[in-house]
């Protein structure tokens, strides 16, 4: 698939999903996550959303609410996306936050 066409399937999944968790989601648990990218594979087999959640003990427990409405929101998503098929979802935790908190600790641990 086009890298152009991919970047925007990619865009507009990540708008709708975040939409759909804020406004069509029941589960109050939904709401204390956030996605932060999606990555599709160029033959639109798979979808990787990358998400973070408030609380970070609790990443798998997230990750188990996720699977549990994956069917819904490949549906949701299939009704929002012009796509020729719908991708299978992955679900990863986003370490680069916590990555990026990381560094900037060692930084003012050095400044100090």
């Amino acid at each position: 698939m086009n890298q152009i066409k991919l970047k925007r399937l990619e865009s507009l999944s990540l708008r709708e999903l975040s939409l759909w968790f804020i406004n069509k989601s029941k589960d109050d648990n939904l709401k204390q996550i956030s996605v932060t990218s999606i990555k599709i594979t160029n033959d639109l087999s798979f979808m990787t959303i990358y998400y973070t959640c408030y609380e970070k003990d609790k990443k798998e427990y997230y990750k188990e609410v996720l699977e549990g409405y994956k069917s819904q929101i490949r549906q949701y998503l299939a009704s929002k996306i012009e796509a020729r098929k719908m991708p299978e979802l992955i679900f990863k935790y986003d370490e680069s936050l916590n990555y990026g908190n990381h560094i900037e600790d060692l930084l003012k641990q050095i400044k100090e």
